[in-house]
């Protein structure tokens, strides 16, 4: 084995050269602890009772490791908590490490405005009205064959043909509902009057229309050649076969524009949660809580660095006899130390989510309103 100098009680921390990384170098707080937190692991190992083949480097870089998984955690809850607010908003604006975020709906207004392309209430797809020109004695026609011919580029989804016949209830008439009171002449006068006659407007029910509208409609199928088409793939069939040549509206989507709605232009934007722009802690800004956390998981790192030092050399020889390492059971307590670490940080941030904490305010607020029902109310007598 070779000869190394180990733990000797002391540790000098050198800005530039004690960390890997030098994340927090620079911190004259993480200089301070970083010493205190290797005599602490040190104490924690045994010394001086005990060896403890490590250096104080060894101690910086657990520490260092410490403080840089204690920021992720908070900063990958964070992420989780506000990533739809976060997300397509601009990357370059600097850290969010000290920024309180604000929950918006703007991703929120923009995925529904997906459904109102759909449901034809608006959108972010730009609907295009075209014009078929219909021959007499032909029925079927190919509207992809058509955006072919009118320049379009990829396909088109057609939403909308303008051809049926008028609503059944521009057609409704009651001869008996004229009263002669001129009633059905003001509602002409409001533009009500090509919609439902003025009488049945005013005193009978909505149904009693829909009923009507419903028997037009039946009449028209079965009695009537009435206007009708049929779309399949695109592919329109016209009823009744025309007799006249004439025009036909539709409005229709460019199926590249609905395409390229779903993919927007990233380029300086939040667009997955390893470009959101957290970097690490600061450490002097940790509270006391944060940092007993640091202290504890750097100790379980130690430990567990300790352990795969041991677990090189099983046995060590002694006068007369030898000694057997505990690298077992030190790698057990270490590993066993960060998971109960990582999960009570975990529990503690998930307690203090924006749903947790609106959960527990409605609850105070209902007990609260409970337990002042049971406060008497005071009987005044004059």
């Amino acid at each position: 084995m070779a000869s190394v100098t180990i733990w000797n009680g002391s540790a000098t921390f050198t800005s530039g050269s004690s960390t890997p990384f030098g994340f927090y170098d620079s911190d004259p707080t993480f200089q301070l602890d970083a010493e205190k937190v290797a005599k602490f692991c040190g104490t924690r190992l045994g010394f001086p009772l005990m060896d403890v083949e490590l250096q104080d480097n060894n101690f910086f870089a657990c520490f260092e490791e410490a403080v840089t998984t204690y920021g992720n955690e908070v900063f990958q809850y964070k992420i989780r908590e506000n990533y739809l607010s976060l997300e397509g908003s601009d990357s370059t604006a600097g850290t969010a490490n000290n920024k309180i975020i604000n929950p918006t709906l703007d991703r929120v207004v923009n995925i529904s405005k997906n459904y109102g392309t759909e449901a034809e209430v608006g959108g972010n797809v730009t609907r295009h009205t075209g014009s078929l020109a219909m021959t007499t004695g032909k029925q079927s026609y190919d509207l992809d064959a058509w955006a072919q011919a009118a320049g379009i580029s990829g396909s088109i989804e057609i939403r909308k043909v303008f051809y049926e016949a008028p609503p059944a209830i521009l057609r409704y008439f009651d001869p008996y509902a004229g009263t002669g009171t001129g009633v059905q002449s003001m509602m002409d006068a409001f533009d009500f009057g090509s919609f439902s006659p003025g009488v049945n407007f005013l005193l009978m029910p909505a149904s009693f229309d829909l009923l009507k509208v419903q028997a037009i409609e039946f009449n028209d199928q079965i009695r009537r050649s009435t206007y009708s088409f049929e779309l399949v793939n695109n592919k329109l069939k016209i009823f009744p076969i025309p007799k006249a040549n004439s025009n036909l509206r539709f409005e229709y989507y460019k199926v590249d524009d609905k395409k390229a709605a779903s993919f927007l232009s990233g380029d300086g934007l939040i667009t997955n949660v390893a470009e959101v722009p957290y970097g690490n802690p600061t450490y002097n800004q940790i509270n006391s809580v944060g940092r007993q956390w640091v202290y504890r998981y750097t100790l379980a790192l130690a430990k567990e660095l300790l352990s795969y030092v041991r677990g090189k050399y099983q046995t060590v020889p002694v006068p007369g006899s030898e000694a057997t390492l505990n690298q077992a059971d030190l790698l057990t307590d270490a590993r066993s130390e960060k998971e109960s670490l990582l999960t009570n940080l975990r529990e503690m941030l998930d307690q203090t989510s924006r749903q947790s904490q609106l959960e527990r305010k409605a609850n105070e607020g209902e007990n609260l309103s409970k337990t002042l029902k049971e406060v008497p109310m005071t009987i005044f007598i004059g």
